[in-house]
């Protein structure tokens, strides 16, 4: 079976074929698919024991879709939007990824549900056969190798107890996978190098949350307001309003924002944004699309001397000299 999606009140079904993980060389897939109560699509490519799964699901209603796995495999899952539950065999707690978080799981038999609480939902996903993992695993940190030890044994298990916010650099480099523009040797090699970057992170990510304790984000609602006051303040970047304003339009108190931001993001809401800004203009760069002046004032700075200091503090290099 792989794994399947179905929805008992409308007699669907879909399933994805696991097997293709195996193969060798490198493919890619994009596709789309009518569903009796709305439609998904998704891309996936697949190489070197690893699959690489995009989706974006759109409905016609709020629903939830049953889904079951049957396969021995590891998953690093990013719940980019809308809700989705876990229940692994052999694991004692259930796990649900809210918007914005991420955990990474091991096991051989899963069920749970997606939870459509909004009508669109993104979801990212990558997918290790056991031995592919275990190789790019075995120099990682301790918690990596903890996890490794859980895997040879058979153990089912989650990296982290409590899901992880996506922070930035995670943010990032799942954008760079998703707007890859390379070819055939080159994109796996690419792909492959961004793989282990992001179990690098997260990785990261979760000693990190081991060190830290949550003193200002303690509720499911303040997380909500707050990857709500993030998402705006990314859609308005090139005006965007004050933290004051931030938080009457997010619905949360300017203290709790500002502090709660900080503890799930790591870092403050503008210099949040400043580096998202900087990141975007170096990508437009490197295609050579665009002239320095129209990023700058695309991504909100207020003249072109003030976007090329930024930059240059930020990778030592002026935007002129970035090559394409």
């Amino acid at each position: 079976m792989g794994f399947e999606l179905r929805n008992d009140s409308k007699a669907f079904k879909m399933a994805f074929d696991e097997n293709d993980i195996n193969n060798q060389g490198f493919k890619e897939d994009t596709f789309k698919i009518d569903i009796p109560f709305g439609q998904l699509r998704a891309k996936q490519w697949l190489f070197d024991g690893i699959r690489i799964l995009y989706s974006e699901t759109d409905l016609d209603k709020p629903a939830e879709l049953d889904w079951k796995g049957d396969t021995e495999q590891i998953t690093m899952h990013f719940n980019l939007q809308g809700r989705t539950s876990i229940k692994q065999d052999g694991m004692g707690n259930s796990f649900e990824l809210n918007g914005n978080q991420h955990n990474l799981f091991y096991g051989t038999k899963a069920e749970g549900k997606m939870k459509f609480d909004e009508l669109h939902m993104k979801s990212f996903m990558i997918q290790f056969e056991k031995d592919s993992f275990l190789a790019i695993s075995k120099d990682g940190n301790e918690s990596l190798k903890q996890f490794a030890d859980k895997i040879v044994s058979g153990t089912p298990v989650a990296f982290s107890n409590a899901n992880l916010n996506i922070d930035l650099p995670l943010q990032t480099c799942i954008y760079s996978i998703l707007n890859c523009d390379y070819l055939g040797g080159l994109k796996r090699l690419f792909l492959l190098s961004k793989t282990i970057e992001l179990l690098v992170l997260q990785a990261e990510s979760f000693h990190n949350f081991q060190k830290s304790k949550s003193e200002y984000v303690k509720h499911d609602y303040d997380k909500e307001r707050i990857v709500f006051a993030r998402d705006y303040l990314v859609k308005n970047m090139e005006s965007p309003p004050t933290l004051v304003e931030l938080a009457k339009i997010a619905g949360i108190n300017e203290y709790k924002l500002k502090r709660g931001f900080k503890e799930m993001f790591n870092q403050t809401a503008f210099s949040y944004l400043s580096d998202l800004r900087l990141e975007l203009a170096k990508k437009d760069l490197l295609e050579g699309k665009k002239q320095a002046t129209e990023i700058a004032f695309k991504l909100g700075y207020c003249s072109l001397q003030h976007f090329s200091n930024a930059f240059k503090k930020k990778y030592s290099i002026s935007p002129s000299q970035v090559k394409y």
